[in-house]
């Protein structure tokens, strides 16, 4: 029997100063987007909040920093062999965004009920679409088997150091804005944002900055991971397309368990009262997941106090049905104030509370 070879090695952590060069090259490509103090939020939620305006990004998406930094970066000859990658959206126009300015051919799988404005915006970038399974661990599985085939540059969409490095720079230019920021909240999908944000925030020598995660319960993969220190998988339930995903990432997840200061998790109620509230505040367009971090500021509330808090707008691309549903929404009381953190994580925010029951496993 032939034995097994030896396990590959970890993929290398991103560094602070990956962050800094990956800020260099984007500069080239993409113009700061702003960070606004919004009087509005900063009265409902009871503490000072900005607002990282990553909606505003030319594909309505923060995810655009990670594929601009990659695909610089990619040998001539490797983008030539031509670009895969699965998606529900963001990522995937981040990276057929990228391959049209440097002259590579991109195919994006995404699942059947993917939102078809994504689709559609990925199309006009010039990108191939293969739409495959139920949702995107269906596509990602996939498109893993088509890269083999095809000899395509397979970019996962957490597992990348690249990638990370490129979306870190969306915290970095938020806390060169406001240097003495107290918190800066997240939300996780497959967790680049919040490990970006992670890597930058344990670097600033200014101001100590804590970082929180914020995801939906309805597909709480990377909250389990984090919290039991292993990638796992999960229910895959939202409708926050930006969180939808089954199954921990293992690069973000190793960095989210160094240095993750707490992680939340929200119901599909809160994301979509959030994702009105801050279209209504904001008056730019926001998707459930860029609101999900208003909704873990509302989650924790009082224990927020005066705090300077910054959100993370993650990103704008919202199904118009979805836009419609969320504008006719009434009102939705006060969360809960019941953030759902891991055993033990109180000795690093000592105001967390105590762990809930284990959400139901796959």
């Amino acid at each position: 029997m032939t034995s097994p070879g030896p396990a590959p090695a970890p993929l290398p952590a991103p560094t602070f100063e990956d962050v800094l060069a990956a800020r260099r090259r984007l500069e080239a490509h993409l113009a700061p987007t702003p960070l606004r103090e919004n009087a509005p939020l900063s009265r409902l939620v009871g503490a000072r909040v900005f607002v990282k305006h990553e909606n505003l990004q030319p594909t309505g998406a923060f995810k655009v920093r990670g594929g601009i930094n990659l695909v610089a970066e990619l040998p001539p000859a490797v983008r030539a062999r031509g670009l895969i990658a699965a998606s529900t959206g963001n990522h995937g126009q981040s990276i057929a965004y990228a391959a049209r300015l440097f002259g590579a051919r991109a195919t994006i799988c995404m699942p059947e009920d993917a939102n078809p404005l994504k689709a559609e915006a990925i199309r006009d970038l010039g990108a191939e679409i293969v739409v495959h399974g139920r949702d995107f661990d269906d596509a990602r599985e996939h498109c893993e088997r088509l890269a083999v085939e095809r000899r395509h540059r397979y970019v996962h969409s957490g597992d990348e150091p690249l990638l990370i490095a490129g979306v870190a720079t969306a915290a970095l230019e938020a806390l060169e804005v406001l240097p003495d920021a107290d918190l800066l909240l997240v939300p996780v999908g497959g967790g680049t944002g919040a490990a970006g944000a992670c890597l930058v925030a344990k670097a600033w020598r200014r101001h100590p900055v804590r970082v929180i995660g914020v995801q939906s319960a309805s597909a709480p993969a990377a909250w389990r991971s984090w919290r039991e220190g292993r990638v796992v998988e999960d229910v895959m339930g939202t409708s926050a397309e930006g969180l939808a995903t089954r199954l921990g990432f293992e690069l973000p997840q190793r960095i989210l368990r160094e240095s993750l200061d707490d992680f939340v998790l929200v119901s599909e109620e809160e994301l979509l009262d959030a994702t009105r509230r801050m279209i209504e505040a904001t008056r730019t367009l926001v998707e459930p997941a860029g609101a999900a971090p208003l909704a873990g500021a509302l989650r924790l509330g009082a224990r927020l106090g005066a705090e300077r808090v910054i959100l993370v707008c993650s990103g704008a691309n919202i199904r118009p049905a979805q836009l419609l549903d969320v504008l006719g929404r009434a009102p939705a009381a006060a969360a809960p104030d019941a953030a759902r953190t891991r055993p033990g994580a109180a000795g690093r925010d000592a105001r967390a509370p105590a762990a809930p029951p284990e959400p139901r496993p796959a």
